[in-house]
């Protein structure tokens, strides 16, 4: 099948928000510009945004003389661009909204005066907020105020040389109108203007401007692996997921974020109301919670040395102890427990550049002594954590579990410090990832992490599991007693392959509808816990709109690595929950759609645990994985030390193809026909061929 027209692959019609009915989300980012949502209006207006949240009310707009009911205009949403079309008895028109890499916003539009009088169309920059300045065919504006250390400024204009143009009744008109936006403290007002008229000097048609934007774009798509199968809604989430990738993916340039990063994603928690005021929670940043997951499916991407500027990044904001930071360009700060290092890790599985290890190794040292000298524990290597957030999974029960569970979990002084699962088995991890690529670089010390890692996941087993009740949980900081709350993290020593075969009973916990297997998938908190609630309230209290709430809702965050365990833990022991793999897969899946109507891709952070409601609504969230999971289980590729293993789960597809995966400079096909043989190719070249799936290795 090979790569896809990825606009063809998601198109929707009026895709968007569902907390601002009538706001229109767009696709396409630039290097930095982007946009929250769009009012239904020619043009660039609703809210605009600049390397972080910014509510720019608007770049521009083209005003008609005609009055229009723009409520009634047809918007089609696509990865690369916005189209918008309008027609009544007076005025037709249709536009295409772009922003290409190079932060300049573009629409090109046709109009139709089909009324019996002359129809005049403006051009408008009057940004709130702004100092405006008229530079010939060209107008500039300057946001007044510093936010994140940096002022926006920017230019637009199109390609008339007055503001307003005559469309006589029949005549047609098709232009172009655009802005280019810059960081004040990087660029001048001079060069964004010299943005723009370089831009306006290609003196291309405008459907010759959309196309280059749009082949651009579907550059990106061109270059990853490429999956197809016999489940079209497969395929589809497949192309959703790199989608949110390249959504998220920035390169802000300036303060703590020189480096390329990705973001949680684009929409916020935050007030749309007003422009230039933000408030509450942004995901347009930098939050080491999430890199993590985000570069567990990354890595695929064939492009290291992207992938080694993220690392770079994400190592280049550290706090004094050396461990990974979140961060804003103008500050850092908020860190959360994580698997970063683990991850680094795997992308050099795929790439094999020692050179890039030793670069690396002083800082993901410091970051794992780092983590070890602030929250590890006196009497053993678990570490504890004081607040419950650090997780990044708010208000997960156990942390209550010392004081019964109050009505009032805000009430701090009920908060009990936990030896927690999550982040003691992210530590594991770490020290393991850690000691393995410093054997790769022949450091001395590598034995010491890897023996440390090795004592952690020993006691793991012996203090947090409970052969009663056959699972694993969260322990009293000082006495190490068991918060006896089913934590979906209590999976997590499956998914680190620390867990034996014994013990399997704990995993089988989330097939059960009595504990995780609620409904969707999967619950955060197991159905006996006395606190738990599907739709995240606490204790009977009703949730706040939108907030973060880890005592029942489904959270794809920890849905990816359920069904990663689940997965490992199959090929491991038979192949014996290939059939629950694909059963939570599927669900999963449905995640990735509102209302589970595949019309409409729209991922959120969490669900209503029985029914999948979504219960927040930031559109293309990137906080889990997902890609991964079908490379390495569907196809079923594991790229160890020395060897590729290939071992795909039967997950009930009559075919499948994964194409374009490069792993050490090599590209490999790994392919099931519809007669049932399952072929690997590299370079083009086959390397392995048999009837039914199977486990195939091959030397690195």
């Amino acid at each position: 099948m090979g790569n896809v027209n990825v606009d063809e692959k998601l198109a929707t019609k009026n895709r968007m928000l569902r907390t601002y009915p009538g706001k229109l989300l767009m696709g396409p980012v630039g290097n930095r510009l982007f946009a929250d949502c769009l009012d239904r209006k020619p043009g660039f207006c609703g809210n605009i945004d600049f390397i972080h949240k910014l509510n720019l009310d608007m770049l521009f707009e083209i005003c008609c003389s005609y009055p229009m009911n723009l409520k009634l205009a047809e918007a089609v949403w696509y990865p690369s661009h916005l189209k918008m079309c309008y027609e009544d008895d007076q005025v037709s028109f249709t536009e295409t909204k772009h922003i290409n890499a190079n932060d300049i916003a573009f629409c090109c539009e046709t109009w139709t005066n089909k009324g019996k009088e002359p129809m005049t169309l403006t051009l408008r920059v009057e940004p709130f907020g702004c100092q405006i300045q008229k530079k010939g065919s060209f107008t500039s504006f300057a946001v007044e105020q510093m936010i994140h250390n940096y002022r926006v400024g920017g230019c637009a204009g199109w390609q008339y040389e007055t503001d307003s143009v005559t469309v006589e009744p029949g005549q047609t008109v098709t232009f172009l109108a655009a802005a280019a936006v810059g960081n004040l403290e990087t660029e001048t007002p001079e060069s964004i203007e010299a943005k723009l008229r370089d831009f306006f000097r290609k003196d291309q048609s405008p459907r010759a401007y959309a196309e280059e934007s749009i082949a651009d774009y579907q550059s990106f798509f061109d270059k990853v692996p490429a999956f197809s199968s016999s489940d079209p809604m497969l395929d589809k989430t497949w192309w959703y997921r790199w989608y949110i990738l390249r959504n998220a993916t920035s390169r802000p340039e300036f303060g703590y974020l020189t480096y390329p990063t990705v973001y949680e994603g684009r929409a916020h928690k935050t007030s749309k109301l007003a422009p230039l005021q933000v408030l509450g929670w942004e995901f347009s940043r930098l939050i080491n919670l999430s890199s993590p997951l985000q570069m567990t499916d990354y890595r695929w991407y064939p492009d290291k040395e992207l992938l080694h500027d993220f690392v770079r990044g994400y190592l280049s904001v550290t706090d004094d102890n050396g461990i990974i930071q979140s961060a804003f360009t103008d500050h850092k700060g908020g860190g959360f427990a994580n698997f970063l290092i683990w991850a680094i890790y795997r992308i050099y599985l795929l790439d094999g550049d020692k050179e890039f290890l030793k670069e690396i190794l002083p800082k993901a040292k410091a970051c794992v002594d780092g983590n070890t000298k602030m929250y590890g524990a006196k009497n053993d290597l678990l570490q504890i954590e004081v607040k419950h957030a650090r997780t990044g999974k708010e208000c997960q029960p156990s942390f209550w579990y010392f004081s019964q569970f109050p009505g009032n979990h805000k009430d701090r002084s009920k908060i009990t410090p936990l030896k927690r699962l999550d982040t003691s088995v992210y530590h594991y991890l770490n020290m393991k990832g850690l000691g393995l690529m410093m054997e790769e670089v022949g450091d001395p010390e590598a034995e010491s992490y890897l023996k440390a890692a090795e004592t952690l996941a020993s006691q793991i087993n012996e203090k947090t599991w409970d052969q009663e009740t056959q699972f694993y949980y969260d322990l009293h900081y000082e006495t190490d007693e068991k918060a006896m709350v089913k934590n979906i993290v209590g999976i997590y020593p499956y998914w680190a392959e620390i867990a034996g075969k014994e013990k399997l009973a704990g995993l089988e916990k989330l097939f059960s509808p009595d504990y995780f297997n609620t409904g969707a998938v999967f619950s955060s908190v197991a159905k006996d816990c006395p606190a738990y609630t599907a739709h995240g309230g606490w204790m009977g209290v009703m949730r706040g709109r939108d907030s973060c709430m880890w005592d029942g809702p489904s959270w794809p965050y920890t849905n990816g690595i359920a069904l990663d365990a689940i997965g490992r833990q199959s090929k491991k022991n038979g192949h014996c929950y290939d059939g629950r793999f694909r059963e939570f897969l599927e669900k999963y899946e449905y995640e990735h759609y509102r209302n589970g109507n595949v019309e409409e891709p729209y991922l959120v952070e969490q669900y209503h645990a029985v029914t999948g409601e979504n219960l927040s609504d930031e559109p293309d969230y990137n906080h889990s994985f997902f890609l991964d999971l079908i490379i390495s289980h569907v196809a079923g590729v594991d790229v160890q030390k020395d060897r590729i293993v290939i071992d795909p789960l039967d997950v009930g597809l009559r075919y499948f193809k994964l194409e374009n995966l490069m792993i050490r400079g090599s590209v490999y096909e790994i392919a099931l026909d519809e007669a049932g043989v399952f072929t690997v190719r590299k370079d083009g070249e086959l390397v392995s061929s048999r009837k039914g799936l199977g486990k195939i290795e091959l030397p690195l």
